[in-house]
């Protein structure tokens, strides 16, 4: 089967990572903001007897010259790199802004396919295209995209195939010189000829009033209004996640307790298995993977709320409307971008980077990206709010709230010290609002929670079989207070100490968190699941499947009434003690009281959110960094905890 190599080429913004979803079914970073593909992205179909791979790479204007990172990698790539064909991605309604990087693209020689992108869009402003006059200039197809939905796909794949098989690559030297008035075939500037062109091809362009868009920004830019919009927006975000995934994580709280680790021990023992073995499966599998797998209702809708404002068009306003914040740090508005990211995962966000063009920019900025509370934190956040405070939303925005700060506070120590540099100025191409499809929403959602999940299934299980077998050695040994798991807790119990956190069990459960911080939940969970002294009697299937059946309606009841009105926080201390079937999340909130529970998360907040974080800020900046800032972030979480939990101490007294 012949391959043909296509490389996506196009201005920042265009669609081109939206258009390659549709065109290879695959699900990669979407996001209306320049920088969100640093790296190249591979995808490949098969069509017509062709395999085709698609190389989407960093957004640029011009191959002329680059000023930062993911445009040189973009314009090393269109120069030199290995490919058949160039898929130059066009932003529909700014037609002559992008037919500057088009002609360019030109002069390389080699096969081309022009997409019209954002044809829905330029039709809605009165923007009529000639897309076969412009082919007709040019000597390449030219096809109407649209990237949100997919429309045109499939003509797409057809000029692809067309331009390869006849290779089809574009002539200046055949253009018309009446389009550019004065200008010599092979002599000209860029600019030019592009508005020129753009003359040429577009046949009717109306004026629009006032738009709904322009509405919103004069709002969500406004330098008071569009402050309070903000914080209104993320908190409202918060609370809707907790009050929709509350019923649910409830229910497989106790699906995971008393169905399925009950019912699994029943039929393990009955089948002649070993009471160790059916311990290992309850305790490690159950209390471990299990008591973290409750929170998949959250981990989604959070996503799902990240990736609608990421691919709405409301993310980089954010950016635009911090701007005369973040230059009292000495940075711009674009380092708010990978900011932001750091709220789903620190490690891309650091990758993230690259967009910047002064080092020194990214730099300060990578040190602030940890206090950002990635979704492993909020899976912690969640757990342990939802347990101690009557109103979890306030907790875990406050949290929010206080990584920011100190992520602000760190860059303005370095821009002081370290890193003195010139206020640089900020130009950002703010894109039209957006409602993304449900298609593409739901795909690229699925992409977070599957890594999710994959985690879960993979580093949380063998930190749970590790933690499990460390409580029951040395073999034969009864008392979990003479384990080496609880030798190991001890150890480190005496430095939490002034946290309050003296209990080894807890101790125990900060070490692995390091590898991933949702294995504290999972190792509290084994701990707890461990010391329980529970004889393994007779399990009715069809009762208790029935009984899970019923509170699953009731938790569907739940998050639909919470929908409907979004005021009241599901989440709540009341009525969730139950002395005859208590759940592992009430097992380990008998550990905490609710100062010690603030110090357990402000410290998780602060300290280096994980290892992989720690390895990519060594790869990105050097190992002396990476130390540095190891020791510096596990300082300041130690100094912030003890604080947290001495004054809780004495106030909630």
């Amino acid at each position: 089967m012949e391959k043909i190599r296509v490389v996506l080429a196009g201005n920042p913004n265009v669609g081109k990572t939206s258009l390659l979803n549709h065109l290879c079914g695959t699900a990669l970073t979407i996001g209306n903001f320049p920088g969100v593909t640093v790296e190249k992205k591979k995808g490949r179909t098969i069509f017509q007897g062709y395999e085709i791979e698609f190389v989407d790479i960093p957004g640029i204007y011009t191959l002329e010259f680059y000023t930062s990172l993911d445009e040189k990698v973009a314009v090393d790539y269109l120069k030199q790199g290995d490919y058949d064909l160039i898929l130059n991605v066009v932003e529909s309604p700014k037609l002559e802004r992008d037919l500057y990087l088009t002609l360019q693209l030109a002069q390389l020689k080699k096969p081309m396919v022009i997409a019209l992108n954002m044809a829905d869009e330029a039709e809605a402003l009165g923007i009529k295209i000639d897309e076969a006059r412009l082919s007709e200039i040019l000597k390449v197809p030219v096809v109407k995209t649209i990237g949100r939905t997919g429309k045109g796909t499939d003509e797409l794949l057809e000029a692809i195939l067309i331009a390869h098989e006849k290779n089809l690559v574009p002539t200046l030297s055949r253009i018309p010189v009446q389009i550019v008035s004065g200008a010599e075939p092979l002599n000209f500037d860029y600019a030019s000829l592009a508005q020129g062109l753009a003359q040429e091809v577009l046949r009717k362009r109306l004026i629009t009033q006032r738009n709904i868009s322009d509405f919103l920004d004069n709002l969500l830019l406004h330098p008071v209004f569009g402050i309070f919009f903000l914080f209104l927006i993320y908190y409202l975000v918060f609370k809707t996640v907790f009050d929709l995934s509350s019923p649910f994580v409830d229910f497989l709280d106790s699906f995971f307790s008393d169905f399925l680790g009950k019912g699994l021990s029943s039929l393990l023992s009955r089948s002649g298995l070993s009471d160790f073995l059916v311990q290992f499966f309850g305790s490690a599998v159950i209390g471990g993977v299990g008591t973290v797998l409750t929170f998949v209702p959250t981990v989604f809708l959070m996503f799902l709320f990240i990736t609608l404002l990421e691919t709405s068009g409301y993310l980089p306003r954010v950016a635009f409307l911090m701007d005369r914040f973040t230059h009292r740090i000495g940075l711009h508005g674009h380092s708010v971008i990978p900011l932001l990211l750091g709220f789903g995962c620190n490690v891309p966000a650091i990758l993230a980077l690259r967009v910047l063009p002064d080092p020194k920019d990214r730099l300060i900025v990578m040190a602030m990206i940890p206090f950002m509370s990635c979704s492993a934190r909020l899976v912690v956040f969640s757990f342990f709010a939802s347990l101690f405070f009557k109103n979890p939303v306030l907790i875990v925005f406050c949290l929010y709230m206080l990584g920011i700060f100190v992520a602000v506070l760190t860059g303005l120590i370095l821009q002081k010290t370290l890193y003195k540099k010139e206020l640089s100025h900020f130009v950002m191409d703010l894109p039209p609002y957006r409602l993304p499809s449900a298609k593409m929403l739901f795909r690229i959602v699925w992409l977070h929670l599957k890594s999710f999940l994959f985690r879960a299934g993979t580093i949380i299980f063998a930190i749970s079989v590790v933690i499990w077998l460390l409580l029951n050695l040395p073999l034969g040994e009864k008392n979990l207070e003479n384990t080496y798991a609880a030798r190991v807790g001890k150890a480190v119990s005496y430095i939490f100490a002034p946290l309050g956190l003296d209990d080894w069990r807890i101790g125990t459960s900060l070490i692995p968190a390091f590898l991933a911080r949702e294995a504290i939940i999972s190792t509290l969970g084994v701990i707890v699941e461990e010391e329980k002294e529970e004889k393994v009697e007779h399990f009715d299937w069809k009762s208790k499947a029935q009984e899970q059946g019923r509170r699953f309606v009731e938790a569907f009841k739940k998050g639909l009434i919470s929908l409907i009105n979004p005021y009241p926080t599901v989440f709540s201390n009341e009525d969730k003690e139950d002395e005859e079937k208590q759940t592992i999340k009430e097992k380990i909130k008998g550990l905490f009281q609710p100062p010690q529970a603030l110090s357990f998360l402000v410290f998780i907040l602060v300290y280096m959110s994980c290892m992989a974080t720690l390895a990519t800020i060594w790869k990105e900046a050097g190992k002396s960094y990476a130390l540095l800032y190891f020791f510096y972030s596990l300082f300041l979480a130690y100094i912030l905890s003890t604080l947290t939990y001495q004054f809780s101490r004495i106030i909630l007294s």
